[in-house]
């Protein structure tokens, strides 16, 4: 036989068969609140009869096997190796991208801030509505913000090559 038990907001399947079990007490204070227990010493409390609870342990947790930790100074023997002249050639390479990544965008923050105008946008004649002329702005705003935060990123990753 099964039943269901909620207390303080927990709803639990209790079954009838127990290996073993404590009394409970519901006590209630000079205020009204209702309060479980295990003992029931109190003025107020008195046993409640519940039915017996089956307590399931949980299974024990299965532990994976640790891998093989692979040292950062050794690879493989089949892993490719680059000379040092082809590594720093494309070493070389990715500076040069960078850098010319980071004046195109330099370059485009430069225009972006020239149409923003520092705040005074000029309005187009396509845009009759405030809330257009409005979108504009926000989107000029962010368009700056995102501009400055690739720029940020660039230097950053320009600064960590060796």
């Amino acid at each position: 036989m099964k039943y269901i038990l909620t207390v303080f907001g927990f709803t639990f399947l209790v079954a009838q068969h127990a290996v073993a079990q404590s009394d409970v007490y519901l006590c209630i204070d000079a205020n009204g609140k209702k309060e479980y227990r295990n003992v029931g010493n109190v003025k107020g409390c008195k046993r409640v009869e519940l039915p017996y609870m089956n307590v399931v342990p949980a299974p024990a947790s299965v532990k994976k096997p640790a891998a093989p930790k692979a040292s950062a100074a050794s690879a493989p023997a089949s892993f490719p190796k680059v000379d040092d002249a082809t590594q720093k050639a494309r070493d070389s390479d990715r500076k040069q991208i960078l850098n010319e990544e980071l004046k195109a965008e330099e370059q485009k923050l430069a225009g972006l801030k020239k149409e923003y105008n520092g705040g005074d946008v000029e309005r187009r004649p396509e845009e009759r509505l405030p809330a257009q002329y409005m979108e504009r702005v926000n989107n000029l705003k962010n368009d700056i913000a995102r501009s400055e935060k690739n720029i940020e990123a660039l230097k950053r990753e320009i600064g960590n090559l060796k």
